[in-house]
């Protein structure tokens, strides 16, 4: 099983390594910063050993046929479901917009995953009018029906973990759960930019100025 890079310490590492070693630290630290790089292009080709090109487009081979294996094999990892989570509920739509959610995705998995999604048909790739050197990466309707996925996934976590989503707003939406996926619909429908929920902060300011901020399309129609 690979190492995922994020569990490697290549600096303490490095010293161990220089104890044995005629090399300097510096040419130690880039010998495994390579390794690392190597281990992820193979859980990438890995990730991805289902994918085959048939008429020159991606298919997706399924390694079963329950729905449940299925849906995972699409979705079964978190890169997958935070780029879904940006383009429904965060209005981001292209390449930079996730490298900068703040997730911290890598280049190559990021690519990995847009790739993915589209031969899954839950995203489209569309050049910008304006200026063709950009890609506007949008839900299909195979996509926009994973709001009631996401929906519960937010509502499950913030629960049942400790999270940045403070409780108020998190009542309020498992109150209103049509509202909230009616709402996440039309702005899908009209590409309406608008971010659907704020970004959840990790501090306690943050979910304090949460707390504050109002769901407006769930409070017009609240009695």
């Amino acid at each position: 099983m690979l190492t995922p890079l994020r569990t490697i310490s290549p600096v303490p590492l490095a010293h161990q390594l220089e104890r044995r070693s005629s090399h300097s630290p510096g040419e130690i630290l880039n010998k495994l910063r390579r390794i690392q790089i190597v281990q992820y292009d193979l859980q990438i080709a890995s990730d991805s050993a289902n994918l085959s090109m048939v008429g020159g487009k991606v298919k997706i081979k399924h390694r079963s046929g329950c729905p449940v294996s299925v849906s995972l094999e699409l979705l079964g990892d978190r890169w997958s479901l935070l780029i879904i989570r940006d383009l429904m509920v965060r209005g981001l739509k292209t390449y930079r917009d996730f490298q900068h959610s703040g997730e911290g995705i890598s280049s190559n998995i990021l690519a990995d995953r847009l790739r993915k999604l589209e031969a899954s048909g839950i995203i489209t790739a569309e050049k910008e009018a304006t200026d063709r050197r950009r890609t506007n990466y949008r839900l299909t309707e195979k996509g926009i029906e994973l709001a009631p996925v996401l929906l519960e996934l937010l509502i499950w976590g913030a629960r049942h973990e400790k999270t940045g989503a403070p409780c108020a707003v998190i009542d309020t939406m498992a109150r209103n759960r049509k509202k909230v996926l009616a709402e996440a619909r039309r702005r899908w429908r009209e590409e309406d930019p608008t971010p659907l929920l704020p970004k959840f902060g990790n501090s306690k300011n943050g979910r304090k100025s949460l707390m504050n901020r109002k769901l407006n399309f769930i409070e017009r129609g609240e009695t």
